[in-house]
């Protein structure tokens, strides 16, 4: 969800949380109750048919603006707030949803000016918060008129308890071999270590016009484990796409590279596209789908290289409630199709759900999850264990993002893999504990 749809969700419940109706008007209490339920639509609906009697009313203009603008019609709201500050220039949230009915009608300037007003009449913390966050998008808003630069840069320490993905028994028994015991070599069994990590990245985006843009980036990430470092690993990612804006659609399509090292040797190259459709549906919901094709190469491997598709979809959606919460849900499906002939066992179909949120634990802080399940049938039987691998594989993650100054973020990170699988030496668990510190730049 990007930031003006949580901006929408916990604005307007800020706002409308604090109005104050007069005693006894059942119309005025009736439209406040819906509009807290969620239903503006319906107190717009209630509302508009007494505006010739009710107009110059400020706690009626002010329920009709709030009711207009969060059932699309933000033109109306600027009108009928309007009415509310001509009466009352001091009507501080009235201001503050008439800055929102501007952002919402593409006044950005208009609506960056009101905002400030507000900000300065030091509002309390929760709404401070959500003046910040709407300012933030309107200078995201206003950034989508010229070309811009953003970057990050990182680096985290952490624990590893399975640094190689390896099982934990150093002895297996082998089909092939009528069921004879082998002992592992010691880098392929369970490994514990210590790491450090450092990450980067730098992404520009260029218009043509309101419509039409120009995207691209790379970034990088270099991992250092304390003791095994065999397992020392690189990545660096390159992108470079078109983007489409038209109305409440956004249409992208990108060109992928990426490279993966391991111990300081190319261990994977993939070179690939992805085409993504994002469809905002009202003010804090959005749903997207995408598509997305790989040409794998494992260096030395020949063996290995594949073709990877994948289609998938996603939901997510900000909730009305004053720790802002964001929820998402998606699901996705694809094959790895092997390119060398006789090794179908090196191929799969992964199908996977994911499932996920972050709120506002304060102003300051902000708790996020996510927990995510793949399923992998491969192609053929593997020629050792002599079955048709299946792998189930769940994680979770969990963390705090904490901002202790603006462009800075300290985030403690959990996250547990489980893989369950019918070959051995591809069954394990792992938990990675980290602790990152990141400073944004833009």
């Amino acid at each position: 969800m990007n930031s003006i749809g949580k901006c929408f969700a916990m604005f307007a419940f800020l706002l409308i949380s604090g109005n104050a109706l007069a005693a006894g008007d059942s119309l005025l209490v009736n439209a406040d109750t819906l509009l807290k339920s969620g239903k503006a639509q319906e107190a717009y609906e209630l509302l508009v048919p007494h505006q010739s009697e009710r107009a110059g009313d400020q706690n009626y203009d002010y329920l009709l603006g709030v009711a207009a603008l969060d059932s699309g019609k933000p033109n109306e709201a600027v009108f009928a707030l309007e009415r509310v500050l001509a009466v009352n220039p001091n009507h501080l949230q009235a201001r503050a949803e008439i800055a929102r009915a501007y952002f919402a009608a593409g006044e950005t300037a208009n609506s960056k000016r009101e905002f400030e007003t507000v900000q300065k009449q030091n509002p309390r913390g929760e709404v401070r918060v959500a003046i910040e966050k709407y300012l933030e998008a309107i200078e995201q808003a206003r950034a989508g008129q010229r070309t811009t630069a953003t970057g990050y840069l990182e680096a985290a320490v952490g624990s590893d308890s399975n640094v190689n993905s390896a099982t934990a028994s150093n002895q297996i028994a082998i089909p092939f071999f009528g069921g004879a015991i082998a002992t592992l070599n010691a880098t392929g069994v369970k490994l514990r270590d210590s790491f450090a990590n450092v990450a980067g990245g730098l992404f520009v985006r260029h218009p043509f016009n309101p419509e039409w843009a120009a995207f691209g980036g790379a970034s990088f990430n270099q991992r250092l484990n304390s003791t095994q470092t065999a397992f020392d690993t690189t990545g660096l990612d390159g992108n470079f796409g078109l983007n489409l804006l038209k109305g409440s659609d956004s249409y992208s399509i990108a060109l992928q590279a990426q490279g993966f090292d391991l111990d300081y040797h190319s261990f994977r190259v993939a070179k690939g596209a992805t085409a993504q459709w994002l469809h905002t549906l009202g003010s804090s919901s959005q749903f997207s789908a995408y598509v997305q094709y790989a040409d794998l190469h494992y260096p030395g491997q020949d063996i290995r290289d594949a073709q990877r598709y994948v289609v998938g979809a996603a939901y997510a959606r900000a909730l009305v409630a004053e720790s802002a919460p964001v929820v998402y849900v998606g699901a996705y499906a694809g094959e790895e199709r092997e390119r060398r002939a006789g090794v179908p066992y090196l191929g799969h179909k992964p199908y996977g759900l994911r499932a996920g949120g972050e709120m506002k634990i304060n102003p300051k802080a902000t708790l996020f999850g996510s927990v995510s399940a793949e399923w992998r049938r491969y192609n053929g039987p593997d020629p050792l264990f002599l079955v048709t691998r299946k792998d189930t594989q769940a994680d979770l993650v969990m963390g705090i993002g904490y901002v202790p100054v603006k462009k800075w973020t300290i985030t403690p990170s959990l996250s547990l893999t489980r893989n369950r699988s019918n070959v051995v030496i591809s069954d394990y668990n792992r938990a990675i504990f980290s602790v990152s510190v990141r400073r944004d730049f833009n």
